[in-house]
């Protein structure tokens, strides 16, 4: 039998054993830790109806959706560190793509660390760290990613090369790329639909493995803790054809804000006319997207979201059919989010809503309040002690972050003040990183400072935006004269820092 902490035996109880109605008094809850990468927040659950996402969305009706949820850096390295330390970048030291926490934090005991020194079977697979990144001090039994081919056309893979080489996205903010203009030569195509089966591509093999072991985790003596992580939507975006022909491109949307927010410093956004990661794809155009690449672009990226939610579903399904829903924990969880056109930009790799909102959903069996949504601001740096204070763990005492269970048991509650993010940026004329951008997402405002980095009290220059007037974001109303006081008050709350944002409970 598993042995309970004794003082965790009433938070287990209310969340299992009260919630399911089945006595899991020597039982720990399983957790089942579902990843996407450049998942926007937009799925019938948040009221897109325009994507096509059922499965994703019955999680969300067993469980409570976050509109509010914020990361802590818009880059999927940053962002993930900080999710599996429950630490921020600042910490972390992990601003980019190639470095690794276990730099500046060799002994932080990690999210799937602490469940396995607790009598987890903790296993992963698929994209959870960066880039192939396997911390073995994570997992109780080795880190895999089924091999697959990027592309389903052979003569359309630089698989080999890519291997080889040092991928793009794979450098630092600021960097020059390979090849002439930023472009790799040695990557493919920006879209690919092939008539093939679902696991042609890594989505798909991931889901296979995923059932594969829930059948071995559910025999053994030991709670898990299972992490899957998805690679769709992000690019380039290939899915099999019968997920685009889901959709009819004359009524997919197109953003409304194709512009550059007005009175923003030029770095503030990463469009395609500073490069970007679109960019890295053969035969992309020069300039702004005209309207048939975009709506293309979109259309693979619905295609490629729909896809991978079915791969969600099969794994879901498993679940399911091995009666262990009744025991399980859902955190289902993206990144960061992604530009589809909004301010000219196809990527993440700012401080803009569109970036730094992800998608976040948590579902436990028998929830007061599931099917609900919340507005209280969360951060994926909560994520860490959420989870432990939800599985009766103990906390430990590095964590940056705050166990929201509060709000999943009253979603009105009053919570967090302002979610906080960050995002290097090179200074004009420079080819490296010397600019913070630090942003704070209050109920009503975005209010970002950009500062040197060797120097916080060299402001370069500040951005705010009133959600309650210009939820979009378009038009930088700092410099307003009439706005002076608000700046000053929201630079006192911004100075105040993440600590200064907890709830006051």
């Amino acid at each position: 039998m598993r042995t309970l902490m004794k003082h965790t035996k009433p938070l287990y109880f209310c969340v299992l054993s009260c919630l399911a109605g089945v006595a899991y008094a020597a039982d720990r809850p399983n957790i089942l830790f579902i990843a996407m990468d450049d998942m926007r927040p937009e799925m019938g659950a948040y009221g897109v109806k325009e994507i096509r996402t059922p499965n994703l969305d019955r999680i969300a009706q067993n469980g409570m959706t976050f509109n509010r949820a914020y990361v802590q850096q818009a880059v999927c390295s940053p962002s993930r560190s900080s999710v599996m330390t429950g630490t921020r970048p600042d910490t972390t030291k992990v601003w980019d793509l190639v470095t690794n926490f276990r730099q500046a934090l060799p002994d932080v005991v990690t999210l799937g660390q602490h469940f396995k020194q607790n009598g987890y079977f903790v296993q992963g697979m698929g994209k959870i760290y960066h880039g192939g990144y396997n911390d073995e001090a994570t997992w109780s039994t080795p880190w895999v990613t089924p091999a697959a081919p990027k592309y389903a056309a052979e003569l359309n893979s630089p698989a080999a090369k890519v291997k080889a080489e040092i991928d793009p996205d794979d450098l630092p903010e600021g960097a020059k790329k390979p090849g002439a203009n930023g472009k790799s030569k040695y990557r493919g195509p920006v879209l690919e639909m092939a008539d093939v089966p679902d696991n042609t591509f890594t989505d798909g093999k991931v889901a296979d493995l995923a059932i594969s072991s829930l059948s071995t985790l559910r025999d053994k003596k030991t709670p898990f803790f299972l992490a899957v992580g998805f690679i769709r939507p992000h690019l380039p975006f290939v899915a099999p054809k019968k997920y685009w022909d889901m959709y009819d491109p004359a009524k997919i949307p197109m953003a409304p804000n194709r512009f550059t927010p007005k009175d923003a410093p030029s770095y503030a956004i990463r469009n395609v006319l500073s490069g970007g990661e679109v960019r890295l794809y053969k035969d992309m155009p020069e300039g702004s997207f005209p309207d048939d690449l975009a709506r293309q672009l979109k259309h693979g990226y619905y295609a490629s979201t729909s896809y991978m939610d079915a791969q969600i579903g099969r794994v879901m399904a498993e679940l399911d059919r091995l009666d262990l829903r009744k025991n399980t924990i859902v955190v289902l969880w993206g990144d960061h989010g992604w530009k589809l056109g909004e301010h000219d930009g196809w990527a993440k790799h700012g401080n803009v809503e569109n970036d730094t909102n992800a998608p976040l959903i948590i579902a436990y069996p028998g929830m007061k309040n599931a099917n609900q949504h919340t507005d209280a601001l969360v951060e994926l740096v909560d994520l860490y002690p959420t989870i432990t204070e939800l599985a009766g763990l103990p906390l430990p005492t590095h964590l940056e972050g705050r166990s929201f269970k509060p709000v999943l048991e009253n979603p009105a509650i009053a919570w967090k003040s302002a979610a906080f993010s960050q995002y290097p940026r090179p200074k004009m004329g420079h080819d490296k990183a010397d600019l913070m951008g630090y942003t704070m997402r209050t109920e009503r405002y975005r209010f970002t400072v950009w500062h040197e980095t060797k120097d916080a009290s060299k402001i370069d220059a500040i951005e705010l935006y009133d959600h309650q007037l210009d939820p979009q974001e378009n038009t930088n109303i700092a410099k307003l004269p009439g706005n002076a006081a608000l700046v000053e008050r929201l630079m006192v709350q911004w100075k105040s820092g993440w600590k200064g944002a907890l709830p006051k409970s």
